[in-house]
């Protein structure tokens, strides 16, 4: 029987539910920005990063956190394999900033939330000092000071083998023209960052899938890696990008941190638009494992997964071209993946080469 998220216990609905539920319940809080001399911006809320508004500048926030990811790293290590926690303190990071730079905000002040079962997870050094090393880099990547954090013991709470890592950034959009609104129009062109595997989405999924291999995660994937290896990647962190779009002077229109939901990320935007992807690449070799392993099938796998595309940008056709070259230039490997049509009511993300359509209502962020 070919698994689904769902059947590895994350059920989307109940969680966005819980987070419309939210959303409605902050918006009766926004009364106490005046004295603070901010005000909030229209159409903030259900977006990846919170903004408060001044009359020269915009801050803004988010909290975020990894996942279940540190729980592979822990079983890598446990069979003997190296320890990966370094690359864990930079998907901490890269889960934070990378929602933080979707508004257009460069990220200041990064914290870290790291949250035990028993304080004696702290005293393997090895795994404590490269998770500090990993952090800092992350923070170093995104060109952000690392601010500070808290790390309390919640016994009964958390296991006592395991940690709870997650953080939160604040960023500055200045001057005010630098943020990005999800200005978008017919015809624009979607750009495409490329991952470096699943990232920080869809662990729980995979972990039960490891759990399956009779190698568990020393599984070859295929590619020269093994299961364990390919999973802990450490995630891409695409502040540079956005960075260097505003250097060039490049407008974004919108951009998508494509995490949780998989590739219906590409329709987080409110207003209503088709999505065509005209040139998907071929899945990267542990999306295939992942699909074989399974097995997934393939609109599950797109609806959960990146899928090989960690970021993506919607820019005026004529700066199609030059948004790619200036991701290029940043270190980025990217392309030109489709265009955005207006077609009246409908929102959808379509892969025409692949049969697939992701209707507006199988995503509910708002």
């Amino acid at each position: 029987m070919a698994l689904s998220y769902e059947s590895s216990g994350v059920r989307y609905d109940e969680l966005d539910a819980f987070k419309r539920a939210c959303q409605r319940a902050a918006s009766s809080t926004v009364g106490a920005l005046a004295e603070h001399g901010y005000r909030e911006p229209p159409d903030v809320r259900g977006e990846s990063a919170y903004l408060l508004e001044a009359e020269d500048h915009y801050l803004a926030h988010v909290e975020e956190g990894l996942g279940t990811k540190n729980l592979a790293a822990d079983a890598v290590r446990a069979a003997g394999g190296r320890c990966f926690y370094r690359e864990i303190g930079i998907d901490t990071v890269a889960t934070i900033v990378n929602d933080l730079v979707t508004c257009g905000a460069l990220p200041v002040s990064v914290a870290m939330h790291a949250a035990v079962g028993d304080s004696g997870w702290f005293g393997d050094a090895q795994r404590a000092q490269r998770l500090v090393e990993g952090f800092a880099e992350g923070c170093r990547q995104a060109g952000a000071v690392w601010g500070g954090g808290e790390t309390p013991t919640l016994r009964g709470i958390v296991e006592a083998s395991a940690i709870v890592l997650a953080g939160s950034a604040v960023g500055r959009i200045a001057p005010k023209n630098l943020r990005i609104t999800g200005d978008v129009h017919d015809g624009d062109a979607i750009v495409f960052l490329a991952s470096s595997g699943v990232q920080t989405n869809g662990l729980t999924l995979c972990r039960k899938i490891a759990e399956r291999l009779p190698q568990g995660y020393e599984t070859p994937i295929g590619d020269g890696r093994t299961y364990g290896e390919a999973l802990l990647a450490p995630s891409v962190i695409y502040v540079a990008f956005v960075r260097e779009c505003q250097r060039r002077g490049l407008k974004l229109g919108y951009v998508a941190h494509v995490t949780g939901h998989g590739w219906r990320k590409l329709m987080r935007l409110d207003e209503p638009f088709v999505y065509e992807i005209t040139s998907a690449r071929p899945e990267p070799a542990l999306f295939r494992f992942l699909m074989q392993s399974g097995p997934i099938e393939l609109r599950e796998a797109y609806a959960t997964f990146n899928m090989g595309v960690g970021f993506a940008a919607y820019v005026a056709p004529e700066l199609g071209e030059a948004t790619v070259a200036a991701a290029r230039s940043a270190g980025y490997d990217a392309w030109l993946a489709g265009r955005v049509r207006k077609e009246g009511t409908r929102k959808a993300v379509v892969v025409p080469a692949l049969g697939l359509a992701f209707e507006g209502d199988t995503l509910r962020v708002r």
